[in-house]
């Protein structure tokens, strides 16, 4: 058996999918949410390697119960793993940025979106101003949740879920 040299905790046990969830949508959203969470409250957990990879029996229990909600669907293996590896993957993806821009606006001093726009605000209207980036100035002028960042995550967790659910017919 090969060994990894990384130690890799157990996930904790309240890293499960709510016994009432009814459909596929509702377990692998639960697992997003509370993963997101977890990484938020532990950000040195955004650096681990993938835990596809490191497997524990905790980690193995909560992918189980994700595949299985998946595998109820009438779908193909390959389909279930492709699925489960879609959302396994943007919750991480989208959890490290999160912790990248509040590990980077801790930094640089400032306490709030705001500040950060403000701080950056020469750079980006010298950017702007060249009319290079028309859809990035319409974003930043008309954008109200800038810096909602579960509204956000929310949103993209969701048209991951829609996009497989219409993919697969489920």
């Amino acid at each position: 058996m090969v060994r990894s040299s990384v130690w890799v905790p157990p996930l904790p046990p309240h890293l499960a999918v709510p016994q009432g969830a009814k459909d596929w949508r509702e377990v692998l959203r639960s697992y997003a949410l509370q993963t997101r969470e977890l990484m938020l409250a532990h950000p040195w957990m955004a650096a681990m390697p993938t835990p596809v990879i490191q497997l524990t029996p905790s980690r193995l229990a909560v992918a189980d119960r994700q595949l299985a909600a998946l595998a109820v669907c009438g779908l193909d293996a390959d389909s279930v793993m492709a699925a489960f590896r879609a959302v396994t993957s943007f919750v991480p993806g989208s959890a490290q940025s999160e912790i990248g821009l509040r590990d980077y606006q801790e930094r640089h001093g400032w306490a709030s979106g705001d500040e950060t726009r403000e701080a950056l605000a020469p750079q980006m209207r010298h950017l702007v101003g060249t009319g290079r980036y028309p859809a990035f100035e319409r974003y930043a002028l008309g954008a109200t949740r800038k810096d909602d960042r579960a509204w956000e995550f929310e949103f993209g967790l969701d048209c991951v879920l829609d996009g497989i659910g219409q993919r697969l017919g489920i």
